[in-house]
């Protein structure tokens, strides 16, 4: 199995907004350098616009609420990218970027190698989660780090 997940975001203001153009002017470097570590297997992609990342996939008809979604070979390497690259100090600065959502915006699930989620299949996971909490069909860092010392 594989580890999928997807994270969630409304910007502040439109891709095209100074508010949110260093966001937007390192989508492809963070994007990139998640390609080439060690464990990395997939991300949904957007048009391949330069400097757009995936932000053509908007979510609820809503052009700023953008998603990421990728597929990894294990929880150790997507922790690595995700908290101990230049993807952390991207990560720390949310705030500027982004709203504070309420709802849940991250979650992660297996899937068999070779899957590719849908976006959709990656909402209904996420609202599965929002729904019944953290459990083997979805659930986030705590319940993983708890489950994996088992």
């Amino acid at each position: 199995m594989h580890l999928a997940e997807l994270n969630i975001g409304r910007l502040l203001a439109p891709t095209d907004d100074p508010r949110v153009a260093d966001f937007m002017a390192n989508l492809d470097r963070i994007n990139g350098m998640g390609k080439r570590m060690p464990g990395f297997v997939w991300m949904m992609e957007g048009s391949g616009e330069p400097g757009t990342g995936n932000t053509e996939a908007c979510l609820d008809g809503d052009p700023q609420f953008v998603a990421n979604l990728s597929v990894w070979e294990t929880p150790a390497q997507l922790q690595t990218f995700v908290f101990d690259t230049l993807h952390a100090k991207f990560m720390d600065r949310g705030k500027e970027w982004f709203e504070n959502l309420v709802q849940m915006h991250f979650v992660m699930w297996w899937v068999p190698e070779g899957t590719e989620p849908s976006l959709d299949d990656a909402m209904a996971k996420l609202a599965y989660r929002e729904t019944h909490g953290d459990s083997e069909d979805a659930f986030g860092w705590d319940w993983l780090r708890a489950h994996a010392a088992q």
